[in-house]
């Protein structure tokens, strides 16, 4: 099979408590987004990954230099749907409606070959398409206020949320491009932005597929996860 690749790279990670952006940061002598892009640039099957950039990005020139192979650049937009969509008009013309798109966070990397063997297999058998994800197993609570997510943040509970049935979305998250670009188009004409590309086609009535992937595929956002990439990572050497 064939599939083509899409990085949302254009976040500031103001959570992550430095002026450098997460996705450069130090991580077991490489970059974050070096270890979330190696898996697709040793993989044939993807011709040609596309990453989508902040306009003020001055790092990502000379890491791209170092990159085993070339990486399209693109500039993103405001919100993670229209740095997606940016990156997918990229690959307008080349990727045909029915091929594959991958879509990947620049801050994930600790993505497990098998995880992405299972992607692939998995999905493709799907009408829609699908993605990882790790169904919860934490109790989970409903705060009575709207909370930040920021350390030291606190919360009243309103509920305790049934967690029977309920995953958190990862990625990659893997849709056809005819099929993604036209959902994604669609929102931004109603002036919605999904958090992630399996809401996009859920709002046009799609149900993708979930694949079960592993917890370690962490999203590196503050600090203290990207201590947890590095145990992830160390372990696996």
């Amino acid at each position: 099979m064939r599939y083509w690749l899409v990085m949302p790279a254009a976040g500031a990670g103001r959570r992550f408590g430095t002026p450098l952006p997460k996705q450069y940061a130090q991580l077991m002598g490489r970059t974050v987004i070096e270890w979330s892009l190696a898996p697709f640039l040793d993989d044939r099957r993807c011709p040609e990954a596309v990453v989508a950039l902040a306009p003020e990005d001055e790092h990502w020139p000379r890491l791209a230099s170092r990159l085993p192979r070339t990486v399209r650049s693109v500039i993103g937009g405001a919100q993670r749907s229209q740095s997606v969509r940016q990156g997918l008009g990229a690959l307008e013309g080349r990727a045909a409606a029915d091929d594959w798109i991958l879509v990947h966070d620049a801050v994930r990397p600790c993505l497990e070959q098998a995880d992405l063997e299972r992607l692939l297999a998995g999905a493709a058998g799907h009408a829609v398409g699908g993605l990882l994800a790790v169904p919860a197993a934490d109790t989970l609570k409903r705060a009575a206020d709207a909370a930040t997510g920021r350390a030291g943040t606190k919360a009243a509970v309103a509920q305790t949320v049934e967690r029977v049935g309920l995953w958190r979305a990862l990625t990659p998250q893997m849709f056809r491009y005819g099929r993604l670009c036209a959902a994604l188009d669609l929102a931004h004409a109603a002036g919605r932005s999904p958090t992630d590309e399996s809401q996009a086609l859920e709002w046009q009535g799609e149900q993708p597929l979930l694949i079960e992937g592993a917890a370690a595929n962490l999203k590196v956002t503050t600090g203290a996860d990207l201590v947890l990439a590095a145990a992830v990572l160390q372990g696996r050497r």
